[in-house]
């Protein structure tokens, strides 16, 4: 990994520009496991990714409609070769065998029901990683549920504007059979202006039940 730390304020303001602005360069680069990538070519599935921009960042996964996802977002995370921090419903974590193993993936239980600490704190570390220059990525699927809901809940949106990092889109899109990081953006800090861009950019995108996905929009 060779991007260069940024020095940030001890009590930074989230950042206000006029429109969220893509990020061509992808310093930040990996090696990643080749067997899982042939694992997912075997499945017919094609892997995009060139690399992150920054060595900090939030990657919101879209869409989310199926045990199916998790399969193939795992392997796309080996093949890729990221180590991130994940962020899943706390009832997940309490499941035997199964909640153990994904702390260890870097899993972090988030209870629905009071997310406000949560993002406070990883905005925090994101900003402390920065100052060392560690890295460190926060994973997130915004719409919270397999089942549909009325659109994206804030937490993964609040972060990346708090923290001022990148946000990474990343699609499962189960039509084209093609899973990755689809673009990344600076947030401009304007939810209608952030939103519309990403609408533009992952609306397309089909789940693998596409009737379940919910629309990209804040809630």
């Amino acid at each position: 990994m060779n991007a260069v730390a940024r020095p940030v304020p001890a009590d930074p303001q989230p950042l206000a520009t006029s429109s969220p602005q893509e990020l061509q360069g992808r310093p930040v680069q990996f090696q990643g496991s080749r067997l899982a990538l042939w694992c997912l070519q075997r499945a017919g599935w094609q892997l995009d990714f060139d690399g992150l921009p920054a060595r900090q960042g939030v990657i919101a996964v879209y869409p989310h409609t199926s045990n199916w996802d998790f399969i193939v977002g795992i392997f796309a995370k080996w093949a890729m070769g990221l180590s991130v921090t994940i962020w899943g419903k706390d009832s997940l974590f309490r499941i035997p065998l199964f909640g153990p193993w994904l702390r260890w993936m870097g899993g972090v239980p988030v209870n629905r029901s009071a997310p406000g600490g949560i993002v406070a704190d990883m905005a925090r570390q994101l900003h402390q990683a920065r100052e060392r220059d560690e890295f460190m990525w926060l994973v997130v699927a915004p719409e919270g549920t397999r089942a549909h809901g009325p659109g994206w809940r804030s937490g993964f949106y609040r972060v990346a504007v708090s923290a001022q990092v990148p946000l990474a889109l990343a699609h499962l899109d189960f039509g084209r059979r093609r899973v990755g990081v689809h673009s990344c953006l600076q947030l401009s800090g304007d939810p209608d202006l952030d939103f519309a861009e990403i609408e533009k950019r992952l609306g397309s995108v089909r789940g693998c039940r596409p009737e379940q996905a919910a629309p990209i929009k804040l809630v």
